[in-house]
């Protein structure tokens, strides 16, 4: 870290008061370029700060120096200077910053993106449409942001039509551009895409930013808890622990304990307990976690405690059934041999792999279930899976 960056983060005004007001007057770029090479070693404060102290030296004499800052994006720092962009914006600006948006880089298209969700100039809507689904997610947010700011519904339409193509990427890619751009009546429709998808634990795991999970619960109990599901398996593997606070999930959790126990809430619980005593005992997933988010995953351990595991067992054997959203997770938990035999019946060639898989793991596979299955089952992979079992 330079000294100037060491001054421009400090909490003392006799350092980063002139060293503020050089980079934005200079402009400097070369220290805005280490600032957001920064990003993943500076605290949320600290970087707050630093764009409030640089947003303080901007004025109607030199904030076309901004300009030059776009090269290097960052979302720490998007606010600032697009509000101050938009604050003194004409029409001068507005054709460079579309110049930008048609030829610039990917950095600078992702800042002229957020640009026009203030400054709605049609001309834009063009170019927002073009980036929609692109590659860089924060090109692509922006750009839903912005269409939905304008009204556009094309590249709306255009997601939820992607919603039903076989392609988990593009499915996945329309997720998110459905989130950012913010309609929540495209909520059911992007569950039952997760349903059916691949990375169903990403998919889920972005439902919370475009609706509240307590709303969803009131709605539809048995989809929220399977999100909410989902989001278990993917914590600490596919999402990342902080995002425990934005799912509010100790709340969530929290309700769920109170209420009447269902074979779903218990399903939920069981995952949840097992899946924080992993998180808690293995150093690797806490270790580069802050202090807070720490804090908060030993204290769903400890509030996940208070359940009676006893209780749960039986219940959650009532999700070892064909149609439930649930059964895989029920089957992680079971001993009722009885119950997982009964699944070798089943049309789904992957439940009855995972049955023989949940009986090998009892001591209790008979080569009679085996035969049973391999009767059944067409798929040769899975013919050669249930072989080797």
């Amino acid at each position: 870290m330079s000294d100037r960056l060491k001054k421009l983060t400090s909490k003392n005004p006799d350092d980063f008061e002139t060293v503020a007001q050089n980079l934005i007057n200079t402009p400097d770029v070369e220290l805005f370029k280490e600032l957001v090479e920064s990003d993943d070693f500076l605290f949320d404060f600290v970087k707050q700060n630093v764009a409030n102290r640089l947003e303080k030296n901007c004025n109607e004499g030199n904030y076309l120096n901004l300009i030059e800052f776009l090269k290097y994006y960052s979302p720490s720092y998007e606010d600032f200077i697009i509000s101050v962009l938009t604050k003194y914006a004409d029409e001068d600006l507005t054709d460079k910053m579309l110049d930008l948006f048609e030829n610039g880089t990917a950095d600078e298209k992702t800042y002229c993106a957020k640009f026009f969700s203030y400054i709605k100039d049609p001309l834009a809507i063009e170019f927002l449409n073009k980036y929609a689904f692109d590659e860089n997610p924060a090109l692509s947010s922006n750009c839903s942001s912005s269409l939905a700011a304008m009204g556009d519904r094309e590249s709306y339409e255009k997601a939820l039509r992607m919603l039903d193509e076989d392609d988990d990427f593009a499915r996945l890619s329309a997720v998110k551009f459905l989130v950012s751009y913010g309609d929540k009546a495209a909520v059911n429709m992007i569950i039952e895409a997760m349903k059916k998808s691949a990375f169903a634990e990403n998919i889920a795991g972005e439902l919370p930013y475009l609706c509240n999970i307590f709303d969803l619960y009131d709605k539809n109990k048995t989809d929220c808890l399977f999100v909410i599901n989902l989001i278990i398996n993917g914590l600490g593997e596919i999402l990342g622990l902080s995002q425990v606070f934005d799912f509010k999930l100790y709340e969530f959790l929290e309700t769920l304990i109170r209420q009447p126990k269902t074979s779903q809430t218990a399903a939920v619980l069981l995952n949840a307990q097992d899946k924080f005593e992993t998180l808690t005992e293995n150093d690797e997933y806490l270790f580069d976690e802050t202090k807070d988010t720490k804090q908060e995953i030993k204290d769903i351990k400890e509030l996940l405690k208070t359940v009676n595991l006893g209780e749960l067992y039986p219940l959650a054997d009532e999700e070892i059934r064909p149609d439930s959203l649930f059964i895989y997770t029920a089957l992680e938990f079971t001993e009722n041999e009885d119950r997982v035999r009964a699944l070798l019946s089943a049309e789904n060639p992957t439940i009855v792999l995972r049955a023989l898989e949940v009986l090998k793991q009892m001591e209790a596979l008979t080569s009679e279930d085996k035969s049973e299955a391999l009767e059944k089952i067409e798929d040769l992979n899975i013919k050669s899976i249930i072989m080797a079992i």
